[in-house]
């Protein structure tokens, strides 16, 4: 039921996102009175039909992975109901076999450009990140930074695999809270990766695993939030410069699904002259 070819319905994943969806709407953001006994704090099956004009049967068949090939209008109506964001309505599509074009795999391929502007950004740490959080490749201050997995394990080299596997991710101080809404960003923009490569083999072994040995994991994947990564600002650590705090931009390579990650510090600012430290010393220890 999982395979998902081009311009076919991923019936499991569209069933599983649709009744998360419902389950985490209120009555209230749709305009309907709370009152009532609930089973659950979203909408019922029937509330939902109605709403996106589909009969309670069908809707059934859809979130039990029964029903296949549902229409673009079917879909829409359905993202309208359940007050999908851009990412998520994107998603639904994708699952749903509606996308315009499927990738088989992921494109990891580092083009000329972007690997030229890697080679510029001397003074910053960058790291370039797959849509599925796997390390492509690092420069020289930003192993410095966030440590050396040059020698790693494939499956190391995977950010998410990392930290839901309790692997050391060097040095980031975080509040329990901040750790929390880390690890949901995280989950969340990794299902945007399997909706647009739900055929890639890496990635599906990934999900599977890590459902396998993270119950964190498996908890923030029956959400089925969908969002893509955002700049963020981070703390770190360093055994060698000290506590820093730089600011974490994540821009996209165009053509492809390649992040690059980059680290900043404002200028003339201490966390700036702990990067400047950093890069005389590079990953060498004092």
């Amino acid at each position: 039921m999982a395979r998902c070819d081009d311009g076919r319905v991923d019936a499991e994943e569209l069933a599983s996102a649709l009744r998360s969806w419902r389950d985490r709407l209120k009555p209230a953001a749709v305009g309907l009175p709370a009152g009532g006994r609930r089973r659950a704090p979203g909408l019922r099956r029937q509330e939902v039909a109605t709403l996106a004009g589909l009969t309670v049967d069908y809707l059934a068949r859809l979130e039990q992975g029964r029903a296949s090939n549902p229409s673009p209008p079917v879909l829409e109506a359905l993202s309208r109901t359940l007050r999908l964001s851009e990412a998520e309505h994107d998603h639904l599509f994708r699952v749903a076999g509606q996308a315009s074009s499927r990738t088989a795999r992921m494109n990891t391929h580092v083009t000329p450009g972007a690997q030229r502007l890697l080679d510029r950004l001397t003074d910053v740490p960058v790291m370039v990140l797959s849509a599925s959080w796997h390390l492509v490749v690092v420069n020289r201050l930003g192993a410095a930074l966030l440590g050396d997995l040059s020698a790693a394990p494939v499956r190391e080299r995977n950010m998410i695999w990392r930290h839901f596997t309790g692997l050391p991710d060097r040095f980031f101080v975080m509040t329990a809270e901040e750790r929390r809404a880390l690890e949901a960003e995280a989950v969340a923009d990794l299902r945007v990766a399997f909706g647009r490569y739900p055929n890639d083999r890496d990635l599906r072994a990934l999900l599977r695993d890590l459902r396998r040995t993270s119950e964190r994991f498996r908890e923030l994947w029956k959400r089925a939030d969908v969002s893509e990564r955002v700049t963020s600002r981070k703390t770190i650590e360093h055994p060698e410069v000290g506590r820093l705090t730089l600011d974490c931009d994540v821009l996209t390579v165009a053509g492809t699904d390649l992040r690059l990650v980059v680290y900043t510090a404002e200028s003339g600012s201490s966390d700036a002259g702990a990067l400047a430290l950093l890069a005389t010393i590079g990953t060498q220890a004092m």
